[in-house]
């Protein structure tokens, strides 16, 4: 299935900024699919290569359209929505995953992060933001709605860090532990270029930079180590 196929809306083509994110969408809600997809469609630099109602359907026509993110219901008729991502990160490592639900459940959330999930982001999410979520995970961060963030947080506050890691928390500039905890807020890296007033392209920037000072590989973890580790942080 393509974007065509499922919407009369044309994709809009890229800025000079931007590259063309192709996005797919796997939600059983038929009307909620359209709507996301051609939302998608809509928005500047994006293009919906394909909607799927069930995790079995997506992880068959997944790998011919090749997308760079996919939106992803947690709770499908059949497979449910984290085992596809446990798939999909098998059959399409460059793939980036994102949740997109309306449950705020927390074993949920961890499952999803855990086996690869970029992203948890609620159904309620607003369109700018979604937007900027999807540019997010295709450049390689991990946008998570706020009250998700927080539920994060809680769990972090029950570890105890090590010595290791109090180390390489200590390694940060101040502007990095700022980045940090505006991102354990579940801040989208344009309101944190917006609050510290540098651009995204330097947000990105410091942002690498933390993940390799902490010797880790998404915000969930950078969160986790600056939680369990920097008690003013909380």
């Amino acid at each position: 299935m393509t974007c065509k196929e499922q919407t009369a809306v044309p994709c809009i083509g890229p800025t000079v900024e931007e590259t063309n994110i192709r996005v797919a969408v796997v939600e059983d809600d038929a009307k909620l699919r359209q709507t996301l997809m051609t939302f998608i469609n809509r928005s500047p630099g994006m293009c919906c290569v394909a909607g799927y109602a069930s995790a079995e359907d997506a992880l068959k026509g997944l790998p011919h359209h090749q997308p760079d993110v996919v939106l992803m219901d947690i709770r499908l008729p059949g497979m449910s929505g984290v085992d596809c991502v446990s798939r999909l990160r098998r059959l399409l490592p460059e793939t980036k995953p994102v949740m997109l639900t309306a449950y705020e459940d927390a074993d949920e959330i961890f499952r999803s992060l855990t086996i690869g999930a970029f992203g948890y982001l609620l159904k309620s999410v607003d369109p700018q933001r979604l937007r900027d979520a999807i540019r997010e995970a295709y450049h390689g961060g991990s946008p998570i709605s706020g009250s998700v963030a927080r539920k994060l947080v809680d769990f972090f506050q029950h570890n105890t860090g090590t010595s290791q890691e109090s180390e390489s928390l200590s390694s940060l500039s101040s502007r990095e532990l700022d980045i940090l905890r505006l991102l354990s807020k579940g801040s989208a890296y344009k309101q944190i270029a917006a609050e510290l007033d540098i651009s995204l392209n330097t947000i990105r920037t410091h942002i690498k930079r933390i993940y390799e000072k902490l010797h880790v590989h998404s915000r969930i973890e950078a969160i986790r180590m600056l939680q369990s580790n920097n008690p003013a942080a909380r």
